[in-house]
C-alpha cells in the first residue's frame, strides 16, 4: 500500500469567549484566493464545525471539550482507511489544540489559521 497524500484545509475560524471561562469555536472551510490548492496537498473540506471548551465544575483545572466536525478528506481514499485513521487524527488535533490554547491569547472574535499564516482584519 502506498503512502497517503497530505491534506491541507483553509478554514475561517471564529472564537468567542463566554462567562465562566468557556470558549466557543466555530469554523468552516472557505475559498481563499491567496492560497490556491497546491499540487503538494489534497485540499480537504470542513463543513461547519463547532467546539465548546469549558472548565469542569468538579475540577476547574480540567476542561470538557465537545466537538462537532464533519470533514471531507477528498482525494482517492477508501472509506476503510478514513475510518481507521480519523480517530488518531482527532486525538492529535485535540493534543495540538491543547498546546495552542495554553499559549494563544487572541482577543475575542479573532481567528487564526495555523496552516500557512495568521490573518486578522486590518483596521
Amino acid at each position: 500500500m502506498g503512502s497517503i497524500s497530505p491534506r491541507d484545509f483553509i478554514d475561517l475560524v471564529y472564537i468567542k469567549r463566554c462567562e465562566g471561562n468557556m470558549n466557543i469555536i466555530s469554523s468552516k472551510s472557505v475559498d481563499f484566493p491567496e492560497y490556491p490548492p497546491s499540487s503538494n496537498y489534497v485540499r480537504g473540506y470542513n463543513h461547519p464545525c463547532g467546539y465548546v471548551c469549558s472548565p469542569l465544575k468538579e475540577n476547574p483545572a480540567y476542561s470538557k471539550l465537545v466537538m462537532f466536525v464533519q470533514t471531507e478528506m477528498r482525494g482517492k481514499l477508501s472509506p476503510s482507511i478514513i475510518e481507521k485513521t480519523m480517530p488518531s487524527n482527532l486525538v492529535s488535533f485535540v493534543l495540538n489544540a491543547k498546546d495552542g490554547i495554553k499559549t494563544h491569547k487572541a482577543p475575542s472574535g479573532r481567528g487564526h489559521h495555523n496552516g500557512h499564516a495568521s490573518f486578522q482584519k486590518k483596521k
